[in-house]
């Protein structure tokens, strides 16, 4: 069968060939000049934690100074305010540009600006969590990260707290307690591992919910309540396998939907066997990821 008529009866593709649709892309195709940065799997248990450093997952916008200039995941440049990073070493540094707990829409907003807003970036921190040109392994690292840290004496920056856990009883008590005062979730970094970029169980972590990334590749009209606005957002995971995401979706957001291109970040509990989320809910646009070019099919 046709893969779009295949799609279209799976009822993963909209029945009308006017909806304007993205191609099919994968993030080669947009992070071409990206930073190979280091990405996390997701925690399962029994995983020997003994091989592990835990700390807070910061809620905010991932951060790369490549040594002279700051960076998003996407690649683009944040216009900070130079007070910001004066003094920085010539050291790579990766962390997150971040405002606080539950502060995410004020990091997103601010390293956005290219104007920047003193005010704003008054209230930003960078949490840095890795040293990417480092050589040695995350244990050496994280001893040299300390010191660098400590070097640039500004309290906007600021090496992230690790610790070790022993059991998964001992994680999931410390991931109730950081959750409950506000916090995202955890990561948890292996120690014997060295710097290497995308995904791998060198760098995990571990929410009360599962969540991901997917591209706006459609918007789907609504036939019920909705009727007149978008019903759902068509979105494609990096698999290429693509799903309605209609949950989650505010009156705002229906009227003034994401647009074609842009990466969105959606809630999901567990997978159906061929690889869909289950229950899949949206919940913001990822504005530190560039806009992928769009087409008509």
């Amino acid at each position: 069968m046709h893969r779009r008529r295949c799609l279209t009866w799976l009822g993963l593709m909209p029945l009308s060939p006017l909806t304007p649709l993205l191609p099919l892309t994968t993030p080669a195709a947009w992070a071409a000049d990206a930073p190979a940065l280091l990405l996390a799997n997701v925690y399962r248990p029994g995983m020997p934690l003994a091989d592990y450093w835990v700390s807070e997952k910061y809620d905010g916008v991932r951060g790369y100074w490549d040594g002279h200039t700051l960076r998003t995941r996407g690649g683009e440049t944040v216009v900070a305010p130079a007070w910001f990073t004066a003094g920085w070493p010539t050291t790579p540094m990766d962390g997150e540009l971040w405002a606080g707990r539950g502060r995410f829409a004020h990091a997103q907003s601010t390293t956005r600006q290219q104007q920047p807003d003193d005010a704003a970036w008054r209230q930003m921190r960078f949490m840095v969590f890795d040293l990417p040109a480092h050589g040695g392994v995350f244990d050496e690292r994280l001893a040299a990260l300390k010191t660098l840290v400590a070097s640039i004496q500004q309290n906007w920056v600021q090496a992230v707290s690790q610790q070790r856990v022993a059991t998964d009883a001992a994680l999931q008590a410390l991931l109730q307690r950081t959750v409950r005062a506000g916090g995202e979730g955890l990561m948890l970094h292996k120690g014997s591992s060295l710097y290497r970029s995308g995904r791998s169980d060198d760098l995990i972590k571990l929410k009360t919910h599962d969540d991901a990334e997917a591209l706006v590749v459609g918007h789907l009209p609504s036939k019920g309540k909705h009727a007149g606005r978008l019903g759902a957002l068509l979105v494609e995971m990096p698999t290429g396998q693509r799903f309605k995401l209609g949950a989650g979706l505010t009156d705002a957001e229906r009227d003034h939907p994401p647009p074609l291109g842009s990466w969105v970040t959606y809630r999901y509990r567990g997978v159906h066997d061929g690889g869909l989320p289950r229950f899949a809910s949206f919940v913001r646009v990822r504005l530190d990821v560039p806009t992928a070019a769009h087409a008509a099919p």
